[in-house]
């Protein structure tokens, strides 16, 4: 057996079946299965297929288990666009999940089903499929004619249409909220609203606010009802940003609003049905965070329908002439057109950098070339051109700082620190496109105190008031 047709068996004895992309990125179909847990049959696997699978000791049923307590058809699962649900057929001795009773209920990966005295377990699987690259080198405003986005943009071209739950994985820049937002636009619900909700740019005690909505007088500073992300995007789409930087206390909180299809308020105990389609984004790998307790196993089951690891534009460069037309485009730039317009020597660098920022990095190179009056204007002269072959090399603005001498040492110094802050939040944030969160992480501080910063500098970013 090749390398890359191995099944794939996590530390914890889960076995997952992936759609590999290549040897270092996977697609992930979300299927699921029931495990019988008791039994003389104990460890034998029943893959759910299909709408329904009753579940009984009848000859007519999908799954028959000879067990006296099971009746003859005692409960069904059905699958619906999104989730599974437990459905009790009117049996003698009852359904349980998780030792609940129940006559219908969702069910989340990892939860315990009885049956009488007969036990299963409701474990995801994934199926290994082979994709064929579409031979479209766009989707819906996405450019790419790489193997890698070729690829993305077959499954894309069949999941976009459905109802199915979209994971988005990559690095910072490489397009997540591109992607989100043209699975919408390919989805029935186009002309619907595409709601952004992103977990990193909100201060975590708004977070909750934001999300679900807020009545009037619920906090301090609520001075009138707010509809919140999932009440905006009710009939469209919701796309969250920044999946990982969910806290861990609202994570059962988003589970049951999906599951259920419905949530409330804040300090409100009314009930508001929704119906809209989740494509959740991250730049972690969530798995690792489930793994490490910072991430809810059955909130990630239930995201992880479809799960697309977007590549990094290092290991997608034959892209970048295609991506860099783009933005020459909605520059209408004077001095460049299309790539071929650009020097060989500048076409070579853009094709040989790292591009640590992805795509969002290249925009703004590209914005640079187009504005300055230098051929080459974002590149130094000197001892670092011979650094070339290494890709463009930005020239960062030089800025003197005022040192007030003729103060007392206590205030030229505070002075000069006050300079310092606001010149390099005003630069953070400038890189990281005003990205709370990342501009955060790159600067190694706490984002509540960023915040703080950000208000004392009145940089437009002080810690909302509640």
């Amino acid at each position: 057996m090749a390398d890359d047709d191995k099944e794939l068996v996590p530390a914890e004895g889960k076995r997952r079946r992936t759609v590999v992309v290549d040897d270092r990125s996977q697609i992930q179909l979300q299927r699921c299965k029931l495990v019988l847990m008791s039994g003389t049959r104990k460890g034998t696997e029943f893959e759910l297929k299909g709408h329904e699978v009753i579940v009984g000791s009848g000859e007519d049923c999908d799954i028959r288990i000879e067990e006296q307590t099971v009746s003859t058809r005692h409960f069904a699962v059905v699958r619906d666009q999104q989730s599974y649900m437990v459905r009790d057929l009117g049996s003698t001795n009852g359904t349980f999940l998780d030792d609940s009773r129940v006559r219908e209920a969702y069910i989340r990966p990892g939860a315990l089903l009885r049956a009488g005295e007969a036990f299963f377990r409701f474990e995801p699987v994934y199926e290994r499929i082979e994709l064929v690259p579409s031979e479209a080198t766009e989707f819906h405003g996405l450019l790419g004619k790489s193997y890698r986005m070729r690829q993305i943009f077959a499954v894309l071209e069949k999941v976009a249409p459905t109802e199915a739950t979209v994971l988005l994985q990559g690095e910072t820049g490489t397009g997540k909220g591109a992607v989100a937002r043209a699975v919408h636009q390919a989805s029935p619900r186009h002309d619907k609203p595409f709601v952004v909700f992103d977990c990193g740019a909100i201060a975590p005690t708004l977070v909750e606010s934001e999300l679900f909505g807020h009545e009037r007088g619920a906090f301090t500073g609520a001075v009138q009802q707010r509809r919140g992300a999932l009440e905006e995007a009710n009939g469209g789409s919701l796309f969250i940003d920044e999946l990982s930087d969910l806290g861990l206390d609202l994570q059962p909180k988003l589970l049951r609003a999906l599951e259920d299809r419905e949530f409330t308020r804040v300090g409100s105990h009314k009930s508001i049905k929704v119906d809209g389609r989740i494509i959740a984004a991250t730049q972690r790998d969530l798995w690792s965070e489930v793994s490490a307790g910072r991430f809810r196993e059955d909130l990630y089951f239930r995201l992880a329908v479809v799960t697309v690891p977007l590549p990094p534009l290092r290991e997608r460069r034959e892209d970048i002439p295609l991506l860099v037309d783009q933005v020459l485009r909605e520059l209408s730039s004077e001095r460049y057109h299309v790539f071929d317009d650009l020097t060989a020597d500048l076409q070579r660098m853009l094709l040989a950098h790292e591009w640590p920022g992805n795509i969002r990095e290249l925009r703004n190179t590209i914005e640079r070339a187009a504005l300055m009056d230098s051929p080459h204007p974002f590149i130094s002269s000197g001892p670092d051109a011979t650094k070339a072959a290494q890709g463009p090399i930005v020239a960062e603005e030089s800025v003197t700082l005022p040192a007030a001498f003729a103060l007392p040492f206590k205030d030229a110094k505070e002075k000069l620190i006050t300079s310092f802050e606001k010149e390099y939040l005003t630069r953070l944030l400038a890189r990281t496109d005003n990205n709370i969160a990342r501009a955060a992480r790159e600067a190694g501080i706490d984002r509540k105190h960023l915040y703080t910063l950000l208000g004392k500098h009145g940089l437009g970013g002080g810690e909302p008031a509640e």
